[in-house]
């Protein structure tokens, strides 16, 4: 399955908005990456017509099957990556950055392979 990471980086944050506030909101979402209303608007009428997130009528977000998967895969990579570099001795603030622009590019072998190197047990 092929996705923008755009897209890929507001189902993660609608999952980390999930596990924080019990609900996901657009503003919660628009606040988390650092983006305008209108933005998250145009990108969540994106991902309901593609399948990966529901809105019900008070504007709650809910994410589908599909955008589950996609969001869990992205977060885990996250937290994972952000681990590992910080076991290189990178800050957390630099390895939490670092991750998230590496989450999205990185292969699933190699991933598989710095999980093994680092010893980081996937979820």
């Amino acid at each position: 399955m092929k996705i923008q990471k755009a897209a890929e980086d507001y189902l993660e944050a609608m999952l980390m908005m999930k596990e924080k506030h019990g609900f996901i909101r657009s503003i919660d979402v628009a606040e988390q990456l650092g983006v305008t209303k209108p933005s998250v608007s145009y990108t969540t009428k994106r991902l309901r017509e593609n399948g990966y997130i529901t809105m019900n009528k008070e504007g709650l977000i809910t994410l589908t099957d599909s955008g589950m998967e996609i969001a869990s895969r992205i977060y885990e990579r996250h937290k994972l990556l952000t681990i590992f570099f910080m076991r290189l001795g990178v800050d957390p603030e630099t390895a939490r950055e670092d991750a998230c622009k590496v989450e999205h590019d990185v292969s699933d072998k190699t991933f598989d392979a710095i999980c093994r190197h680092a010893q980081v047990n996937q979820a």
